[in-house]
């Protein structure tokens, strides 16, 4: 990892596009051990308090998952798909339990959307909660681990919120998953940028 502590100037800009740029979306399935110790973990969430944060409300809050909770999580998928699904197979049950137990780091992201003060608006607070995620996932590949981000709809169950304990105007956005790159994908083409930017 670059010491970012001894860059300057066209040295630091060029070091923040590559870590930017070179990121990846590793399946959780693809992390393996060992996983960010508690330092790093710590040091992941002091980045992710260096989002973009209007008016000091802090739209955010993580939860992690240790590996002595994983079955009480994989508990609250399996009851999340049959909320849904009442015909869902026990294989099927099986497989989104399974999700709980595949990344050795993992942890909730959560937004906080209810009524606050000063007054957000919700899109906005939901822009800060993207941008505090984005800075757990960089922090993350800058110390050389894969993450990914992982949701579905499990994310609006009740057993979810039960298991959670969100309150009104929360909202479950996505599991974190870190760990170590067991197999890497080929790079993902990025979209140039005539595609998505524009001149007024």
């Amino acid at each position: 990892m670059t010491d970012s502590s001894s860059l300057t100037g066209d040295d630091l800009a060029s070091f923040a596009l590559t870590l930017i740029t070179s990121r990846q979306n590793i399946l959780p399935r693809r992390l393996a051990a060992p996983g960010p110790n508690e330092d790093q973990v710590n040091d992941m969430f002091r980045a992710a308090a260096s989002a973009p944060d209007h008016g000091v409300v802090m739209p955010w809050r993580f939860v992690l998952v240790p590996q002595a909770r994983r079955e009480v999580l994989a508990d609250a998928f399996g009851r999340a798909l049959s909320e849904r699904d009442a015909s869902a197979t026990p294989e099927q049950i099986a497989q989104a339990r399974e999700k709980a137990f595949r990344a050795p780091f993992l942890a909730l992201a959560i937004a906080r959307l209810g009524p606050c003060e000063p007054d957000i608006d919700p899109l906005e607070r939901m822009v800060s909660v993207g941008a505090a995620i984005q800075n757990f996932l960089l922090s993350a590949h800058s110390m050389g681990f894969g993450s990914s981000l992982t949701s579905g709809q499990a994310m609006h169950s009740a057993a979810l919120r039960q298991l959670f304990a969100l309150t009104e105007g929360e909202q479950a956005v996505c599991c974190i998953n870190v760990g170590t790159v067991s197999k890497r994908k080929p790079a993902r083409l990025r979209p140039d940028v005539a595609e998505f930017v524009s001149s007024l």
